[in-house]
């Protein structure tokens, strides 16, 4: 099977050859594998069998797209937000609207003018098109993208303390989400419609179901249909305990929902799949915060397959994911024991990277 049929039989659940794989490796583990296999960073995703393509338009490139180097290098967004390298990541370091009046919060304007730059991104996948499964990352959506522009304390104190503000800027942050949603659908030939929106914490959701529903909800639809309208399924990210939202998203058309953080509560997947799994396609689930840089390579192979053997008691439905990037300080040797659970085995990795470096070889010859 090509990698995009694999895919595609995962959200029809049915059987594969073999799971399918998404899977997110943080800069320095990609870095470190492609070294250990002898061959360049950008030819990891084949070489380790990852079946989809897909980059960022929305905020989330400024965030995870832009590497830097060194700590304490930094750069500024085209939403007016100043990231700086901090340990293994990038973290906000001034928000444009953290201290910003009412008027000046309403004042502020979406970076419309830059969306042929940000679509920009998705032009290296295109050569992909014809073997692998293409999708677009429009996230963050909603509540997330206003907590990166207001600060989380402050977007948080206005869903209390100033709804109407909050309304505002939710209004306007689902518009822009949206428009690069339909302008990403229009102009490329997606197989998904990639959106998130980080609601959920480690123990309960950041705001209240019904909070959700009132001021999210309606916006996160209109989103979703800027893939429904094409006839392509919507993938939506959430972080955290996002359970009592999951009939919601499901109402407004969601068709794969990732990343299964299994260690919150209400997110096991063996009771995800049993009352969900009719309607639903789940990636992610294997845990990188124990399991992946803490188990024994024993401990995450049978982890990984008893999710796998729970997620695809129906024939499908499955992406094999991380519930997060694959953290630097996880031992490649758990990473080739996630791998072999999914049927990919280390010597047919191996393969693959000499594959790779021959054909290296030829194109500098």
């Amino acid at each position: 099977m090509t990698p995009r049929q694999r895919v595609h039989a995962a959200l029809n659940r049915l059987p594969a050859d073999r799971i399918p794989i998404f899977m997110w490796f943080h800069p320095v583990t990609a870095r470190r594998l492609a070294a250990e296999l002898d061959i360049r960073v950008s030819e990891l995703p084949t070489v380790m069998g990852d079946d989809v393509r897909q980059t960022w338009v929305g905020n989330n490139h400024a965030m995870e797209g832009i590497v830097h180097e060194r700590d304490g290098e930094t750069h500024r967004d085209d939403w007016g937000i100043e990231w700086v390298k901090s340990g293994h990541f990038n973290q906000i370091r001034s928000s444009p609207l953290e201290n910003a009046s009412r008027e000046e919060v309403r004042a502020y304007r979406y970076p419309y003018d830059r969306v042929d730059s940000l679509m920009a991104n998705m032009v290296p996948l295109l050569r992909y098109g014809d073997r692998y499964f293409i999708g677009c990352d429009v996230s963050p959506c909603l509540f997330e993208m206003i907590c990166r522009l207001r600060g989380m304390e402050q977007a948080t104190l206005d869903l209390a303390a100033d709804p109407d503000l909050a309304r505002t800027m939710l209004a306007e942050a689902g518009a822009f989400s949206r428009h690069l949603a339909e302008e990403a659908c229009r102009r490329f030939p997606l197989d998904w419609l990639w959106t998130g929106d980080d609601v959920g914490g480690q123990l309960a959701m950041i705001m209240s179901p019904s909070l959700w529903r009132d001021l999210v909800k309606p916006h996160l639809k209109e989103i979703f249909a800027a893939g429904k309208r094409r006839g392509i399924p919507v993938a939506y990210h959430s972080c955290g305990a996002v359970r009592d939202i999951i009939p919601d998203l499901i109402e407004i058309g969601l068709d794969v929902l990732n990343p299964i953080q299994c260690n919150c509560p209400g997110m096991a997947p063996a009771s995800l799949k049993r009352e969900f799994g009719r309607k639903l396609t789940f990636m992610g689930g294997v845990d990188t915060q124990g399991l992946l840089p803490q188990g024994t390579a024993q401990e995450v192979f049978r982890e990984t397959r008893k999710l796998i053997e729970i997620m695809t008691e129906d024939g499908g439905g499955y992406i094999l994911a991380a519930s997060h990037t694959v953290p630097p300080e996880t031992p490649s040797e758990n990473i080739f024991a996630m791998y072999e659970a999914a049927g990919l085995s280390r010597e047919a990795i191996a393969d693959a990277a000499a594959d790779a470096r021959k054909r290296g070889a030829g194109s500098r010859s």
